[in-house]
This record gives structure tokens, C-alpha cells and sequence, in this order.
């Protein structure tokens, strides 16, 4: 397998730079595995998708103002891009400047907020700050919007690149197929009998690295913090009985799900995973799955391209191309389903 794999054309114009003005505007693609043949559909009519007693698995983590902007001591600018909080002053950050800040070196924030570069691991830094992070970045950070999105951040995006469920702060990007749904539709697809489960995986900034071949030789991804509590393994439990469909929104509730999962059975799980989902790999728990349009040569081409086979996915993101779909974060949406 190589990454050239999973490469298509997509034309620039067509990655969205803003949301629609209504959540569930967005348009849905169905794609079935193994077929060429696509539907089309708005995303307020997915219930024409789902089916009483199947469960809808989402993504409650909270996105935060992962990103600062600060200056070197020579003066030098740096912007900084949390990966992780260690702890209340210690965090995992990616940093870019123009020449790269070297250990014991300190980056100044505001006047009054400092942090010292510990360590650095590959494209990681440890930095230690003086005071509490977390509210540091709640005075002064900005939402992390993806590099594909060429405008700077708004005070909208503070409220559309959450998900209306979000309410778990870490991470520093949206799962971003949970973004098209609004209450009212999660209301009417519960009174249609579609009931709801939802994990936490705090979204990395590992997530818009590029894969490179000693991952693809490794199997393993960047680490990320999931959450999966013994109430949605019940569920799980009880949509099979039911004979209902464990449908994921997103590739983050994938990741969550299969990580959780022992020998075929899923099972509460607190902790980190690095699985990387990939052509060949297995699903135990998600028989559908909800999903925006993903990078080419990306790890989450990799895992959609595992779940519908590269060939029908590749097809299918031809056609999205063709019929002007909008892509990526702020983009348009995929139902993906397989057959038994």
C-alpha cells in the first residue's frame, strides 16, 4: 500500500472556506460498497437513511482556542498550536517560525505570559508555562481552523465549528461530520425511533500532520484520548438485539469504537489509542457511518477507503468532484454503508 493510493484531484475552489447558514443545508451523499451508483440528498433527509432502533453514535468533545500567537526574544513571530495539555502548565504544542526555537528558549505570549521550550520530540515541543493553560488560551487563543481554510478565524467559528452536542473541552479540531447536525433534527430522528450514544475523543492537531511511510510500514497513527463508557457499550448491546445498525458520526467515533473493541465485543475503555484504520482492517462494531470528504492521501481516506473499499470511495469522490460537492471541514457530508 502506498500513499499515491489515495490521491485524487480536487479543484481548490471547491474545499469550503465558510459553513452554510443552515446546519443540515449541507448535502449528503449515500454510497453503498461495491456500487457506482451515488444518491444525492439534503441532510435534513437523512431519516430517509435510517431506520427505527439503529443508534447514532456522536462525538461530544469540545473544541477550545488551541492556537496563540507569540514572538521569539529576537522578536521573531511564532504561532503555536496545542496538542495536548500534560498538565495545568505543561502542554504539547507544534510550533512554526521561520527558523526552529531552539531547547531552554523561552516565547513570549503577551507581556505577562511566557513559556519555556523543555523538549522537542520529531514535530513536537514541550513547553511550560507560568501560569494556568487552559485559562490562558480561554483569554487569548483562537479557534484552530484547518490549514485548507485560507481566511482567518471569526467569531462565528467560535459557534459553527462546534458540534451542537459539544460540551467536553480538548480538542483542537471539530469531529467535523457531527457539524451538520442541529437539535431540531436530532429531535425528529429521536421521535423516529433513531436513538443516540456518544463517546469523547479529544481531536488532536496529529490529525492534519501528513502520513509517512514509517506509518504505513508501523500501522500505527498519531495517540489521541478516547472515552468509552460502560452506557454506550449497553447500547451497542442493545441495538444488535434489537437488530438495529451501530452507525457512527465520524471517523473519530470510528477510531473510538474499534479501539474499545476486544476480540469482537466492545468494552469501556479510558485511554489512548494510535490504531491506524487502514484497507485490510477490520470493523467489529460500525455498520455505517457518517462522514465529511477527507484529504487526499490522508490516514481518514485510509479508514473510509477501508470501510467502502478504495475503489468505490474514490469513485464516489469523482463524483462529488463532478457535482461540485463542497469538501473538507466546512463541506459537504457522506453516508457511507456496506453491504452484509
Amino acid at each position: 500500500m502506498k500513499k499515491t493510493d489515495f490521491f485524487y484531484d480536487l479543484p481548490s475552489e471547491l474545499i469550503a472556506q465558510n459553513p452554510l447558514d443552515r446546519r443540515t443545508a449541507s448535502r449528503l451523499m449515500h454510497v453503498l460498497s461495491g456500487s457506482r451508483e451515488f444518491e444525492e440528498f439534503r441532510f435534513e433527509q437523512i431519516n430517509k437513511l435510517l431506520r427505527p432502533d439503529d443508534l447514532l453514535v456522536l462525538n461530544n468533545t469540545r473544541v477550545i482556542p488551541a492556537r496563540l500567537f507569540g514572538r521569539k526574544m529576537s522578536g521573531a513571530r511564532v504561532e503555536m498550536l496545542l496538542e495536548r495539555i500534560i498538565e495545568p502548565c505543561l502542554a504539547l504544542v507544534q510550533l512554526r517560525a521561520n527558523r526552529s526555537p531552539s531547547i531552554g528558549s523561552k516565547i513570549i505570549f503577551e507581556p505577562d505570559i511566557q513559556a519555556k521550550i523543555e523538549s522537542r520530540k520529531d514535530r513536537f515541543y514541550q513547553l511550560r508555562f507560568e501560569s494556568d493553560l487552559e485559562t490562558i488560551l480561554e483569554n487569548y487563543g483562537d479557534i484552530p481552523l484547518p490549514p485548507y481554510i485560507k481566511r482567518p478565524n471569526n467569531f462565528q467559528d467560535r459557534e459553527r465549528y462546534q458540534t451542537v452536542y459539544a460540551n467536553e473541552p480538548g480538542a483542537v479540531a471539530a469531529p467535523t461530520a457531527g457539524l451538520h447536525f442541529d437539535n431540531n433534527l436530532l429531535k425528529k430522528l429521536t421521535n423516529l425511533g433513531v436513538r443516540q450514544a456518544k463517546i469523547t475523543l479529544h481531536v488532536a492537531a496529529g490529525t492534519f500532520l501528513p502520513i509517512d511511510e514509517c506509518q504505513l510500514e508501523s500501522g500505527k497513527l498519531h495517540s489521541e484520548r478516547i472515552f468509552v463508557d460502560g452506557a454506550v457499550c449497553k447500547k451497542v448491546e442493545e441495538t444488535r438485539k434489537r437488530g438495529g445498525r451501530v452507525i457512527a458520526v465520524g471517523t473519530t467515533v470510528v477510531r473510538a469504537l474499534e479501539s474499545a473493541s476486544v476480540n469482537g465485543n466492545l468494552k469501556p475503555f479510558f485511554g489512548e489509542t494510535d490504531i491506524f484504520i487502514r484497507p485490510g482492517s477490520k470493523f467489529n462494531v460500525v455498520d455505517a457511518m457518517i462522514t465529511n470528504f477527507h484529504l487526499p492521501e490522508s490516514s481518514l481516506l485510509m479508514l473510509v477507503s477501508a470501510f467502502s473499499g478504495i475503489d468505490t470511495i474514490l469513485a464516489a469522490y469523482q463524483f462529488a468532484v463532478e457535482k461540485k460537492f463542497r469538501f473538507f471541514s466546512y463541506g459537504d457530508a457522506m453516508f457511507l454503508e456496506r453491504t452484509k
